[in-house]
């Protein structure tokens, strides 16, 4: 592939060529970074406020009712992350989610021998939805939790609101899925939680005094965060894999140390949510090559993650090749984002990736059939991967 006059490696491609200027302007007035220094400094910037990512829908939520903390800023946001930190540790994933993590995936590959040939999205979406789970609380639910998760994150997403039949049906359609994981998965897990303590999220929130209702927003916000965009990325890493002799040469044969740092350059390359947004609450001066740059208050900041990630003063010549440990503390760029919003479970996503992958590539025989597709969810700048499937010949299915 060719991007830009240059090689690039990407299966998931958005299209856009990265300009050479740090800063630019929509036609709708959204400035939008392109560099990753700019980028870093506008996620850690403390006059800024989340936008995007649904925001706006749940700003028209009572006052009353507690919004979750993907969509809260300041000294309220900080207190939450404070006090949910030690779920999201280093050493708390690697003692109580590491052998979780073993036991599905390794259950997943049963499944596939069993059947001998499987979508990876399915196998990946039930790892994801198993740890994710975990975390959360969500162990008491009803048979199905991924299909109704699957009915609420669809692959066409339609525009909310009620002046026209296409917003009434999916208003009446989202509110029908939510619903459904109320009573089937989050209701029930309140109720055995409220009955005995659990160290994990569901107790926090009730121990904070929340309502059903904003610990559904809270569960939610986790499963969209933590579950679809890793059944993506485990995807996508598995495509590259597949389809690069030498990089999984390299990845089987290196320690968990050396297989991460090629998963953590994957997600450099390929961001799966490509584009967060922020609204300025006051002044922000952006740096760019004519002089410093002037958000107003109120004004949008959309950074680019694809083209920060592949910004070569941040990350080394040929930023759109594959190559692991190519910059020292570069890791995988600002997918994960930075500053107050920084996801705290990058840990988790990575390790849960490297557990099953590494117990799929050991698979004798292992091959990708189908043929994949990277599909994009503009209304939440992410990817998704279809078509993948991985069989195995008739002898490795015992």
């Amino acid at each position: 592939m060719v991007h830009d006059g240059k090689e690039s490696a990407r299966k998931a491609d958005r299209g856009r060529e990265r300009p050479a200027c740090p800063v630019s302007r929509a036609d709708d007035g959204t400035w939008r970074v392109h560099d990753h220094a700019v980028a870093r400094a506008v996620l850690r910037a403390p006059g800024t406020v989340q936008a995007g990512l649904g925001v706006e829908t749940v700003e028209k939520l009572p006052p009353r009712i507690r919004r979750p903390v993907l969509y809260r800023d300041g000294p309220e946001h900080r207190e939450h992350r404070r006090q949910t930190a030690r779920f999201f540790t280093p050493r708390r994933v690697d003692e109580h989610y590491r052998g979780l993590m073993v036991r599905i995936a390794e259950e997943q590959v049963a499944v596939l021998r069993a059947a001998g040939e499987a979508p990876l999205s399915d196998l990946a979406f039930e790892l994801a939805i198993g740890v994710v789970s975990e975390v959360v609380g969500l162990r008491y639910g009803r048979p199905g939790i991924r299909r109704r998760l699957e009915r609420f994150f669809p692959e066409e997403f339609g525009e909310p609101g009620l002046t026209s039949v296409r917003g009434l049906y999916w208003f009446l359609r989202q509110n029908t899925n939510w619903l459904r994981v109320h009573l089937a998965d989050v209701r029930p897990a309140i109720r055995a939680h409220r009955r005995r303590e659990h160290d994990d999220l569901i107790s926090h929130l009730i121990a904070e005094g929340c309502s059903d209702a904003e610990i559904l927003g809270e569960c939610l916000t986790f499963a969209a965060a933590g579950m679809v965009t890793t059944r993506e990325f485990v995807c996508l890493a598995a495509w590259h894999l597949f389809t690069d002799a030498g990089l999984l040469g390299r990845y089987r044969s290196a320690d968990e140390a050396g297989r991460l740092a090629v998963l953590q350059e994957l997600l450099r390359l390929e961001p799966v949510v490509g584009q967060l947004r922020r609204r300025a609450t006051e002044e922000l001066r952006l740096d760019s090559p004519d002089g410093p740059v002037t958000v107003c208050p109120g004004e949008h900041v959309e950074i680019l993650l694809d083209h920060a990630n592949a910004d070569p003063k941040a990350v080394g010549e040929d930023p759109l090749l594959v190559r692991p440990g190519r910059v020292p503390d570069v890791g995988a760029g600002l997918s994960f984002g930075d500053g107050p919003h920084k996801c705290p479970g990058a840990h988790i996503a990575l390790l849960e990736t490297d557990v099953f992958l590494s117990r799929l590539f050991a698979l004798d025989g292992l091959r990708m059939t189908g043929r994949p597709r990277a599909g994009f969810q503009e209304a939440i700048g992410g990817y998704e991967i279809r078509g993948l499937t991985v069989a195995l010949p008739r002898a490795g299915r015992d």
